[in-house]
């Protein structure tokens, strides 16, 4: 699927490597990389959500907000502007590196 960023910061972290706002330990760091990638290499959402280690879930409350799993304490948190009426393929829209609590 296609892959945009809302977030500067993060676009700039995927891009260069480095970002002054999110100064993470090196594992989460590599983990971002390969779910941005996993996820630019997704054909449709069924790609995440058969992929039981991304623990890909919506965001309660909200329509076309989503997250999956960095590590055990941090998500990467995206909207998806869907193309079809089945509401499987879209855009990505990257939006936040968040904290999880509750795993």
């Amino acid at each position: 699927m296609e892959i945009e960023f809302d977030n500067r910061k993060l676009r700039d972290l995927y891009e260069k490597g480095t970002s002054k706002k999110y100064r993470l330990d090196k594992r989460v760091l590599e983990k971002f990389f390969m779910r941005v990638q996993q996820l630019e290499a997704s054909v449709s959402i069924y790609d995440l959500r058969n992929t039981p280690s991304l623990n890909f879930e919506r965001i309660k409350r909200t329509k076309n907000l989503f997250s999956i799993r960095l590590d055990k304490a941090y998500r990467l948190e995206f909207r998806i502007e869907f193309k079809d009426k089945k509401r499987t393929k879209g855009k990505i829209i990257v939006k936040e590196i968040s904290k999880h609590y509750g795993e």
